[in-house]
């Protein structure tokens, strides 16, 4: 994990968890040693951070008072919380995680009685769909690949049985109750294509760039979408066509 965000999980698993905090939580939660979970601390301290407690005793983060405390409206808390309970059931931990500790975040900083109702919702999420069965690759490798525009070579296999490898341009993930896709601009059909992730056998970053080609390959995925007027025929989403 890179430095920057692993302090930045720190800075999260302080505020989220209830306080004091003992260095072996915070290493846990982190995935660092004691030791470094000292340097660490001391890091966020030497930047800013106001954290009380020392070794043996535990932690807790004052959060800075000179920043003023966000407002949101009772109904917007309560859309927050919808939208934290819903990524739990895409079957990505670590976007998961990421949407809790960013709502950890924000209560954080909300006045005493906002806070209060934070903790207090009264609207949850729940799905009637059977859980997803885990993706076989890493995703947060994906998402790098997205980001970073890396290409990738991936071992498919179709809807029919098919096993296909084959290199692609990772454009974009799609999120949805019953699947997890990605869109993508496939070398070998030279054309865009949508892989299911739990089709996805094996991933492998190739090595190779296609930046700057990102932005303009989903402009134009999205301009033959709007042309069509529709979505994609079942065929289409369940299987890349070729």
């Amino acid at each position: 994990m890179a430095r920057t965000d692993r302090l930045m999980r720190l800075m999260n698993s302080l505020r989220r968890l209830p306080a004091p905090v003992t260095a072996a939580r915070l290493a846990q939660e982190t995935g660092v040693s004691p030791r470094q979970l000292y340097r660490d601390i001391a890091t966020l301290r030497a930047g800013g951070a106001l954290i009380d407690g020392e070794a043996g005793l535990g932690y807790s983060l004052t959060e800075d008072p000179a920043l003023p405390p966000q407002s949101f409206s009772q109904l917007e808390i309560e859309a927050l919380h919808l939208a934290v309970q819903a990524l739990g059931r895409i079957g990505d931990d670590e976007l998961t995680d990421a949407g809790k500790a960013a709502l950890a975040r924000i209560i954080a900083t909300l006045p005493e009685r906002q806070s209060r109702q934070a903790l207090h919702a009264i609207m949850h999420s729940f799905s009637t769909q059977p859980d997803r069965d885990p993706p076989r690759i890493d995703l947060p490798l994906l998402r790098e690949a997205c980001w970073n525009e890396q290409a990738i070579e991936i071992d498919y296999t179709d809807l029919h049985g098919a096993a296909t490898r084959r290199v692609i341009w990772p454009l974009g993930l799609s999120y949805s109750e019953r699947t997890l896709m990605l869109l993508a601009h496939c070398r070998l059909r030279m054309d865009h294509r949508i892989f299911h992730i739990n089709r996805i056998d094996a991933m492998r970053l190739t090595g190779d760039s296609f930046r700057p080609h990102r932005v303009a390959l989903v402009r134009d995925y999205m301009r033959t979408r709007r042309s069509h007027r529709t979505a994609p025929a079942p065929d289409d989403v369940t299987q890349p066509q070729g």
